[in-house]
């Protein structure tokens, strides 16, 4: 591959990864930038929504004329086609990757390159899958519609299911014991037996540059699982008032012999999954402290720059005369920030007064802050469990973290996005009706008052 050929996937690269695109996640490995790693999430209002579908990208020697090949890894190790255009196997067929015979003009050309093919990828993964199955035209009839409907709910399923808890799991040591939703750390001499089968199973999936690549995703995934907890939650509700219990996955016509999306329906399995999952991963946060102190002990850099980066942060403020944000560190800990703001004058958060808890991985900035409130505010960027969903322009300043967190609170007429949106009740009463509107603004605006009379007292 010709060095022009490198410099341009790197700038491919770079693009997504700095780019606006919150879908989107790029990583590859440093020896070797033709294999790329990308997880796109699952759009919301789809069957797949909040789900981290995985891909390997390898760019060939003669990328641009011709285009990387693709390879699906959200498959249950070759168990799960997740689309009709996704096997099991991982195969992707897109005519623009020239695996489909797609229609005049829709092949590659050396115009396009890494983020048309994840977006032409991420299409796919539409509210309606079983319509991107060739033969569907031909075939439109009541049973076509009962299928697609099936079809639809066993991805809602599965998305959950392989998508979003398995690999959390995985990363996190813990092991679902079957069906009955029960999660346990390894312990025993039975779960290190398992839990070494299943890593055996995982090593002769992928490749030693997976693994090291997939880690990479880990802490997008936790970040992410944490903002979108309420909506798996919420679309697990709802899922269980329409499917029985332990009903089987009813088979497409178009799914055959190992390339099938298999299985049955476990919803409350799920569900205590996700509950557990998410306080093993708060757990994981808050025990940020102990590791914080321990390398503050041991005098590595971490712990000095990230109170060198504190100090400046708030010696910036007191220049700037800046009244609306206060920090302090709690116990003198670095690795945790108390961070007070007051809501400002003539503003949605006027005479609020709030606070929030930082918590600084000891591995910043490869593990991004996570910023719990402390005080109850409804708010479509705060999830019922106190999650704060922010986006910093740069992720290595922790100064970058704080303009995102006030830029968040303060947001009054942010675009209609649901991927930043973490309080699904909040966000379907902000983007309703005019009255759904005014609904939300006196739930914000009693959580303002409260949260002052709270100081008060």
């Amino acid at each position: 591959m010709s060095d022009q050929a490198i410099l341009r996937i790197t700038r491919e690269i770079k693009q997504i990864q700095q780019g606006p695109d919150l879908s989107l996640a790029v990583s590859y490995e440093d020896s070797d930038v033709r294999n790329v790693r990308a997880i796109i999430l699952g759009p919301p209002e789809t069957p797949y929504q909040f789900g981290f579908f995985e891909f390997a990208i390898k760019f060939g020697k003669d990328y641009p004329a011709k285009p990387p090949t693709v390879r699906a890894l959200t498959t249950n190790k070759g168990r799960c086609r997740f689309n009709p255009n996704i096997y099991a196997s991982g195969k992707v067929c897109l005519s623009i990757l020239g695996t489909w015979q797609g229609r005049s003009g829709e092949e590659w050309s050396s115009a396009q390159g890494l983020e048309s093919i994840l977006i032409s990828i991420q299409s796919l993964l539409s509210n309606n899958p079983y319509e991107n199955e060739p033969g569907y035209e031909k075939s439109r009839g009541a049973e076509d519609n009962e299928c697609k409907l099936s079809y639809v709910a066993k991805i809602c399923h599965e998305n959950i299911r392989l998508a979003v808890l398995e690999p959390l799991e995985s990363s996190l040591g813990i092991l679902p014991h079957g069906d009955t939703g029960v999660i346990t750390k390894r312990a025993s001499e039975d779960d290190n037996h398992d839990y070494e089968e299943k890593k055996e199973d995982q090593d002769h999936t992928l490749n030693e540059n997976d693994k090291i690549v997939v880690n990479k995703f880990t802490d997008l995934r936790k970040r992410r699982f944490l903002w979108y907890f309420d909506s798996y939650i919420q679309t697990i509700d709802a899922a269980e008032s329409d499917i029985s219990q332990k009903g089987k996955f009813q088979r497409m016509p178009f799914e055959g012999p190992e390339n099938t999306m298999d299985g049955h329906f476990n919803y409350p399995g799920l569900k205590r999954r996700l509950v557990l999952l998410r306080e093993k991963i708060i757990c994981e946060t808050h025990n940020w402290l102990s590791e914080g102190l321990g390398v503050k002990g041991q005098g590595l850099s971490i712990a000095s720059n990230l109170k060198s980066q504190y100090e400046q942060i708030v010696g910036n403020l007191k220049r700037q005369k800046n009244f609306a944000v206060d920090f302090d560190l709690i116990d003198t800990n670095p690795f945790l920030w108390a961070f007070t703001y007051f809501g400002r004058p003539m503003s949605h958060l006027d005479g609020g007064i709030f606070r929030f808890k930082i918590y600084i991985s000891p591995h910043f900035p490869d593990e991004q802050p996570r910023v719990f409130v402390e005080t109850p505010i409804f708010h479509i960027r705060l999830s019922r469990e106190g999650v704060l969903c922010y986006f910093p322009r740069r992720t290595d300043e922790l100064r970058y973290h704080v303009e995102a967190i006030v830029a968040a609170l303060e947001e009054e007429s942010p675009p209609y996005d649901p991927r930043t949106t973490v309080h699904p009740e909040a966000a379907k009463l902000f983007w309703g009706s005019p009255e759904d509107r005014k609904k939300y603004n006196r739930a914000l605006r009693q959580s303002v008052e409260k949260s002052a009379e709270e100081i008060s007292t």
